[in-house]
């Protein structure tokens, strides 16, 4: 009894402690496992690609300055095309020689459109380059349409410019008005203009002065004063008696003024200025 007393007495030794670190160490497997699982998903091969194309396209502009640098030409020639009437080939082609010396690749065709165009003639200029050393000039003029008051010509869109020399536009109808109404004179000569051409008869010009008064030319040189009111009637009624009983002496008739309610009045030529002219 005593002997089983003893041995359930006996000391037995508890667990052994752990090392210090344990814990530790496996907090720090953990981490690298986490770690390496993470680095596991990274898509290496695609950002190593990404990394790829970013240097590549770094590279090129650096690459294509390169080779132009070493293409690089100067303007040697230049070449102007274009049906001219206003201008004048060789004073074009001295204008656009400035360039002349300048890089092939790097000059800014845009200046020298710019500065083309600021030619009074020239309604667009397109400018390009022919390898290896040409400049060529497509010139554009405005199509004139009518001579406007003193020195000026009007384009068939409506633009009034001054050249140095308008006389080149040739036989154009002649229009007089105040500086803003350029339309308004445009729409009444070119309505006046086809009734004229339906009777044979041929527009030379029409002036508005600036208290509103219109006055008509013909091309025997008649003028019809049409007044500032009832224009288009007066126009009418000046067609009806010119047709009725002046046309036939048209070579004797110097002015025609309709602005009477019913009737005209009828200035004739001094004797022995009758041109025969009918028309």
């Amino acid at each position: 009894m005593l002997d089983q007393l003893l041995l359930r007495s006996r000391f037995v030794p508890s667990d052994p402690p752990r090392r210090r670190g344990a814990t530790s160490a496996s907090a720090e497997q953990g981490l690298f496992g986490m770690l390496g699982q993470l680095l596991g998903a990274v898509p290496w091969g695609k950002i190593g690609l990404g990394a790829s194309v970013l240097l590549v396209t770094a590279l090129i502009p650096w690459g294509t300055g390169e080779l132009l640098a070493a293409m690089d030409r100067q303007f040697m020639r230049v070449e102007v095309a274009g049906t001219l009437v206003g201008e004048n080939r060789n004073s074009l082609e001295r204008n656009a020689s400035q360039w002349l010396g300048k890089s092939f690749f790097t000059t800014d065709l845009a200046d020298i459109k710019t500065s083309l165009e600021a030619r009074p003639w020239v309604d667009s200029a397109a400018v390009r380059r022919e390898w290896p050393d040409r400049l060529v000039v497509e010139i554009r003029e405005h199509r004139p349409l009518a001579y406007w008051n003193d020195g000026q010509v009007i384009s068939r869109t409506g633009e009034v410019f001054q050249p140095s020399n308008p006389e080149a536009a040739g036989a154009l109808p002649r229009l007089r008005g105040p500086e803003g109404r350029v339309r308004e004179v445009i729409d009444k000569g070119r309505l006046m203009a086809n009734a004229l051409e339906e009777r044979g008869m041929g527009f030379a010009g029409i002036a508005l002065e600036e208290r509103g008064a219109w006055t008509l030319t013909l091309t025997n040189g008649i003028e019809v004063a049409l007044g500032r009111d009832q224009v288009e009637e007066r126009f009418e009624r000046f067609l009806t008696v010119y047709g009725e009983q002046l046309a036939s002496r048209a070579d004797q008739v110097e002015r025609i003024d309709v602005r009477y309610t019913n009737g005209v009045a009828v200035r004739w030529k001094p004797l022995g200025k009758a041109s025969g002219n009918n028309s």
